[in-house]
């Protein structure tokens, strides 16, 4: 079996359910050896995000140059980039690069609500970066603000920004539907070819820290093992619904906890 190296771009979480550290989980539970560049040091735990301290765009760059010139990157996944000159230096340095596998989680939002982004790096974000990507990942909310409309309320406005965000130049587009009130949680893949449709039964949790995270690092880490992104989304997916049934056996924290990334080996 091919050793798949990850590379994780994103900011940290002290609490361990989001961010980086649920990158790194998420990759060693998927068996991929997992490799990291840090663009901010985030003060959050469950309860919210108290601070945030974004690291100098140089060294951002400084750090993706680390890893490149140094290990074979099989997929990566961008996570919280914070402030444009960070977006500016993560696409100035794929375009150098020939990672073969790159998934946007075009992160915005923390759980709580609390921003991520600087509504500036949006723009950036869109016309930069996207046309760059293999897959995005957004939920609704940031769907509507790549797209600068207001959210979707059911599966055809889904759809039709779906198709939407592919037209901004990415490889592929999956649009997450936890906002929707349904029972389930449809997600939309579109691809130049076709779209699919993929549903799970909402999980009773209120323990969500970092699903979107551990999604997209999911995706990066299982892409190099599967022949296209239709057949990765159902076993990210699959694996996913798996660390949220098991959510409620950990005891981290006061608020919204994280997901079990190692269901499958505690």
């Amino acid at each position: 079996m091919k050793r798949i190296n990850a590379l994780t771009i994103a900011g940290t979480d002290p609490s361990g359910g989001a961010g980086i550290q649920a990158d790194l989980k998420t990759f060693s539970a998927l068996g991929a050896y997992g490799t990291s560049v840090v663009t901010g040091l985030v003060a959050q735990n469950t309860r919210g995000v108290q601070s945030v301290y974004r690291i100098e765009p140089a060294f951002v760059g400084a750090q993706i140059d680390s890893v490149l010139s140094d290990v074979r990157i099989d997929a990566l996944k961008i996570g919280m980039l914070a402030e444009s000159d960070i977006v500016r230096v993560v696409a100035q340095r794929l375009r150098e690069s020939s990672v073969p596998w790159v998934v946007l989680d075009t992160v915005m939002l923390a759980k709580s609500g609390d921003p991520l982004l600087s509504p500036e790096a949006v723009t950036t974000l869109r016309e930069a970066l996207l046309p760059q990507v293999s897959l995005i990942t957004p939920n609704l909310p940031e769907a509507a603000a790549l797209l600068e409309c207001a959210p979707a309320v059911n599966e055809q406005q889904m759809q039709d920004q779906g198709r939407a965000l592919l037209e901004l130049g990415c490889g592929a587009v999956l649009m997450k539907g936890g906002h929707l009130s349904d029972a389930e949680s449809p997600d939309w893949l579109f691809t130049r070819e076709r779209a699919m449709r993929f549903t799970a039964p909402r999980v009773n949790t209120r323990h969500t820290h970092g699903t979107g995270c551990t999604l997209s690092a999911a995706l990066a880490a299982l892409r190099p093992r599967h022949n296209s992104w239709e057949e990765t989304v159902p076993a990210a997916k699959a694996w996913l619904q798996g660390a949220l049934q098991a959510a409620d056996s950990l005891e981290v924290g006061h608020g919204i906890g994280p997901v079990h990334h190692f269901y499958q080996w505690w």
